[in-house]
């Protein structure tokens, strides 16, 4: 009898036990269950990602047009002297605007020359060195713009648009040697040229003088 009772018992525990098993894929669960904000991370991650990809790539060759913010020359300024500006019409890629005009712009006079130091001749180079979009300042590298202006009767003037190379004439002085220079595209509009003023040979950029500058390397701006 008390064999039968001990069979008895030894299975009810074994049954309670099954029953005990039987709820295992419950703790199961709750431990999967902190995974599932991985996965609602996971589905939002794109939507962060989409947000972060909105940039666009300006590529080398894009022409950049400024408006100077001030008068630049062979003789007013020194080489390393910057120059502030304002970009003078959209940039865009694809029919879509990149670098809104009216965006402030920086640069830099790699060289001023005034006349007689240099075979007689007086010389002005710039290049731009930055964009400002959406309140963010974008280094660039451009190509240079040069003027350079011969002395002892010479009455022409030559804009280079450094990098690409090309050079044009942009026209004979008015006026017995002082006037306007009236600026010609080199090289897929790089180089465009404002009004140069000369005065004694010397070379002057007035404010709000518009020149273009090409990019060498390609800059990627958030949009």
């Amino acid at each position: 009898m008390y064999r039968r009772l001990a069979i008895i018992a030894s299975f009810l525990v074994i049954f309670w036990m099954l029953v005990a098993c039987s709820h295992a894929p419950s703790g199961e669960n709750a431990e999967a269950s902190p995974a599932a904000p991985s996965a609602e991370n996971a589905e939002a991650s794109p939507g962060r990602s989409v947000f972060a990809s909105k940039q666009t790539t300006l590529p080398a060759g894009t022409v950049v047009t400024i408006r100077l913010g001030q008068s630049v020359g062979s003789k007013i300024s020194s080489s390393g002297d910057h120059f502030s500006a304002t970009v003078a019409k959209p940039v865009q890629v694809g029919g879509k605007t990149v670098v809104p005009a009216g965006a402030e712009a920086s640069g830099r006079i790699v060289e001023a020359v005034p006349q007689g130091r240099f075979k007689g001749a007086s010389v002005l180079r710039l290049v731009l060195e930055s964009v400002t979009v959406n309140g963010e300042v974008r280094d660039v590298k451009t190509s240079s713009v040069s003027r350079s202006l011969k002395g002892k009767g010479k009455r022409t003037a030559t804009l280079i648009g450094g990098g690409a190379g090309a050079g044009a004439l942009i026209g004979g002085l008015a006026g017995g040697g002082k006037g306007a220079l009236i600026g010609a595209a080199a090289g897929a509009g790089a180089g465009t040229a404002g009004a140069a003023y000369t005065g004694n040979k010397e070379i002057v950029l007035p404010a709000e003088s518009i020149l273009s500058f090409k990019l060498t390397e390609p800059i990627t701006i958030k949009m």
